[in-house]
């Protein structure tokens, strides 16, 4: 049985709504209305040049949703990373850093205290090698991560979908299972903005795509992380005398991280649930001794930090090739001109 610490009332009534239209949707729907009309507002100041798009020289790919809550953004980010890495292309991410404490733009380093950066930041620092940056506004962070790697040619903007203020050359668009929920926007639906709207390339990262797109694969690696980077195969907790199995989780699916353990063929005695982004400060980690503990990458960035035996588990996040393929040929074009001005709108463009 999991034991799940729960969310506040509120957004767990806002959940169940989203998913039919039913009676509380629809007394929300007026305050949707509003929320779109603020939106379409805010997008048609843009488009008239009231509000300004900044521009730096690098290509700018954004991954974001349009729909409130993970969607698994930055699985995607950190694949397209590696890739890129393989082509030999000098890439760089920019986050907000959901949750950080500080309100400053700043490089996130191994050293950097997750209050400050933010988990995902500091996953993807960690993960893959490559210059992160985090801003209250991610045209800042562009500017100082090309400041102090001016070399960088593309950039990679984890979620900021919305945020049309810097110039972005490509879109990418992920959903999970959820697809759009109810369809409505905020706060009666989940909807960020309308559905469908321009997207360069949509990405589906659950087992069951909603509509049409592109899907990935989501798997487990058959070994765990130490805290000092060292590889520990996961078949080696099976053996007699190990310790029983305790999986934590503060992601926005936890259940999903269990299953993915239990179908490696790992007996988990215990499993807790925490919430999305949870910082492991009021955990009491001397209450699990008896146990081994496994965690997420995500959350072992935070949970080391109290409890440096904990054991990630990495998540292996492949997009179908044709992703990659049709990825690949956008990219090329921007690469050819990253300061065309024709290349795109902060926008979108066409759904693929």
């Amino acid at each position: 049985m999991t034991e799940a610490t729960q969310p506040p009332a509120l957004q767990r009534l806002l959940t169940r709504a989203w998913t039919h239209r039913g009676l509380l949707a629809r007394l929300l729907w007026p305050l949707a209305l509003l929320f779109g009309a603020l939106a379409a507002l805010r997008r048609a100041l843009y488009r008239a040049g009231w509000l300004q798009v900044q521009r730096v020289p690098a290509v700018v790919i954004v991954v974001g949703n349009v729909v409130a809550g993970g969607a698994g953004k930055t699985p995607v980010v950190m694949a397209l990373v590696r890739h890129l890495q393989a082509r030999g292309v000098s890439v760089g991410v920019i986050s907000r850093g959901y949750g950080r404490q500080a309100t400053d733009c700043r490089e996130v380093r191994a050293d950097s205290p997750i209050a400050e950066v933010g988990d995902e930041p500091a996953l993807i620092q960690r993960a893959t090698a490559v210059p992160v940056f985090v801003a209250a506004r991610r045209v800042d962070a562009a500017r100082a991560l090309l400041a102090r790697y001016p070399d960088t040619q593309v950039i990679l903007c984890d979620d900021g979908l919305q945020h049309l203020g810097l110039h972005r050359d490509l879109e990418i668009c992920v959903f999970d299972d959820r697809g759009t929920g109810n369809g409505y926007l905020l706060p009666a639906g989940p909807l960020r903005e309308p559905w469908p709207r321009p997207a360069d390339l949509v990405l589906h990262t659950g087992a069951h795509p909603a509509f049409a797109g592109f899907t990935a694969q989501r798997t487990l690696a058959r070994h765990a992380l130490r805290a000092d980077g060292r590889q520990l195969a996961l078949a080696e907790l099976l053996f007699d005398g190990a310790k029983p199995l305790l999986a934590v989780a503060a992601i926005a699916k936890p259940e999903d991280f269990f299953t993915m353990l239990r179908a490696q063929g790992l007996p988990l005695a215990r499993t807790i649930a925490l919430p999305d982004h949870y910082d492991f400060n009021s955990w009491l980690c001397n209450e699990y001794g008896g146990y081994s503990v496994i965690c997420t990458e995500k959350d072992a960035v935070k949970l080391w930090q109290h409890l440096p035996d904990a054991l990630a588990v990495p998540l292996i996040f492949t997009p179908e090739p044709a992703f990659l393929t049709q990825f690949d040929a956008l990219l090329s074009r921007l690469l050819l001109t990253p300061q065309n001005p024709t290349l795109s709108s902060p926008h979108g463009h066409t759904t693929t």
